[in-house]
Order: structure tokens, then C-alpha cells, then sequence
């Protein structure tokens, strides 16, 4: 068994949690979005976000502006949406509640 598979696959899991929480902060750009990851140790490279940002925005739970820029390309600032709030909070629920099956579940047994 290959332990950075399962690490990777794990992390994989709780990348749109993570990105809808980022942005349920405030609107931000790619590079911002992947800072904030990376402040939680979540390591994203751009190949990764940029369908997942794609995918979210084609599932009605983020959107975009386009905003010119100084240095270059305009940039594309992704803010989460209305059905988007409500998917979070569906994960939010969800998670803790597998967070907490799990810390049941791994916790050590006590022998009484």
C-alpha cells in the first residue's frame, strides 16, 4: 500500500470543502485561493485548482469577475454563490459528523 496515494487521495476529498470555505471569506483570486491552502498545509498545485474552480463554477456554487490588471492578462476573482452557501453547510454538516465517527472509531480502546 502506497501511504502518499491514500494522503493524497484524503486530501483530494476535502479540496472543494476547503476552497468553498476560503472563499465563503471573500472573493479571491487563483493564487490567493492556493496561499490560504498552503497557510493549512493543503498543497495545491494549478493544475489541480483550475478545473476544480471550473467544475464548482459549472455546478452553480461559485462564480467570477474578470478584473484588468495592471501587470498583464485581466484576472479572474471567483466568489462563491448562494447555492454554494448551502452546498458548504451541507459539508460542513457532514463533516463534522465524520470527523466525529472517526475520533470514535480510532480513538484506543479503554479497559474497564
Amino acid at each position: 500500500m502506497d501511504i502518499e496515494n491514500a494522503k493524497a487521495q484524503m486530501r483530494k476529498g476535502v479540496l472543494e470543502f476547503c476552497i468553498l470555505s476560503v472563499l465563503q471569506r471573500g472573493e479571491a483570486y487563483p493564487s490567493d485561493i492556493m496561499v490560504e491552502l498552503k497557510k493549512g498545509r493543503l498543497i495545491v498545485v494549478e493544475g489541480t485548482l483550475y478545473p476544480l474552480l471550473t467544475r464548482l463554477k459549472n455546478d452553480g456554487l461559485l462564480t467570477y469577475r474578470w478584473e484588468e490588471s495592471t501587470q498583464g492578462p485581466p484576472r479572474k476573482y471567483y466568489s462563491i454563490t448562494e447555492n454554494g452557501k448551502i452546498f458548504l453547510k451541507e459539508l460542513q454538516k457532514t463533516w463534522d459528523e465524520l470527523a466525529h465517527a472517526v475520533k470514535q472509531t480510532t480513538k484506543p480502546q479503554s479497559h474497564e
